[in-house]
């Protein structure tokens, strides 16, 4: 053997060690990063108040693909109802919760709904949470419906903390949890521009657990939301009820009312019929979450 194949030879065993090497640092990389993942999904969810993850029992460790935005409306595909069984749990708890206020008014719910986008957020929020019976002794139900609970997550417990409403436009970004882009309160502008997205201006479009968006220029809180209940869970017949707080009456209290659309169609006063031909009202509205 030549010199000069010698010393080949001999640097054989330096350039696989350097290959093992160079493979090592690369595994090391990705493991680093998939623990800075795991630590900033921590942080996220600690500024927005939420549990630690070991407590998440159906919410998976988002990876970086976790974090997309499908509709670019601002709410993680993670924080959506993507299955059916979910979204017609979501909405029959979101009706029942609504009407029960008409129905069977606990004293501590009412104090907390005192307008429209109130009865709302207080229907969404419930619809959301694990129904125990400590719950709903809690919220002073005479008895339980029978529905299921939603199975991907039980609020608070769920990707977005305690922040059930976006509430500024943009896609979303992980940066939005800490950075104050979700919150406890909307009031119905904001359930409208950045929590719902149109489905029509026809009445006939409407399902069950959608919005009805009004907007009366001269009064002081301008936007108006009503639920579409569809059929009743308290009344017998009729298949379009609606549910709303009527928000402050001229300096008097406002009260919730429970009316078929029929009805409402032949409000007297034309500026409150939800009817395309009336340019005050804004049309039928649905969930984010349930897109």
């Amino acid at each position: 053997m030549s010199v000069r194949r010698a010393l080949q030879f001999r640097r054989w065993p330096h350039c696989i060690l350097l290959v093992l090497l160079l493979a090592l640092a690369g595994y090391a990389g990705l493991a680093q990063k998939r623990q800075g993942l795991e630590a900033g999904w921590r942080v996220a969810l600690a500024s927005a108040g939420q549990a630690p993850l070991g407590q998440f029992a159906n919410v998976p460790l988002p990876d970086e693909r976790s974090w997309g935005d499908s509709r670019g409306d601002g709410f993680p595909d993670l924080a959506r109802l993507d299955c059916a069984a979910d979204q017609e749990n979501f909405t029959r708890w979101l009706t029942f919760l609504a009407e029960a206020l008409y129905y069977q008014p606990a004293p501590s719910a009412l104090a907390e709904v005192q307008d429209c986008a109130a009865l709302i957020r207080y229907a969404c929020r419930n619809a959301l949470v694990a129904h125990t019976p400590a719950w709903r002794r809690a919220a002073g139900l005479a008895y339980a419906p029978g529905f299921g609970d939603v199975s991907k997550f039980a609020y608070p417990q769920w990707p977005l903390g305690r922040g059930l409403f976006r509430t500024r436009a943009g896609p979303f970004a992980p940066a939005d949890l800490p950075g104050g882009a979700f919150a406890e309160f909307a009031d119905a502008a904001t359930l409208l521009q950045y929590n719902t997205f149109l489905v029509a201006r026809d009445l006939r479009a409407a399902r069950a657990g959608d919005l009805l968006f009004f907007y009366q220029a001269e009064q002081r809180e301008p936007y108006h939301a009503m639920l579409f209940v569809g059929r009743s869970h308290f009344q017998p017949s009729g298949t379009d009820w609606i549910v709303y707080h009527t928000g402050d009456l001229d300096g008097r209290q406002g009260e919730i009312r429970h009316v078929p659309a029929s009805l409402l169609m032949q409000h007297p006063d034309p500026r409150w019929r939800p009817l395309a031909a009336n340019p005050r009202f804004l049309g039928v509205y649905r969930f984010n979450l349930l897109r």
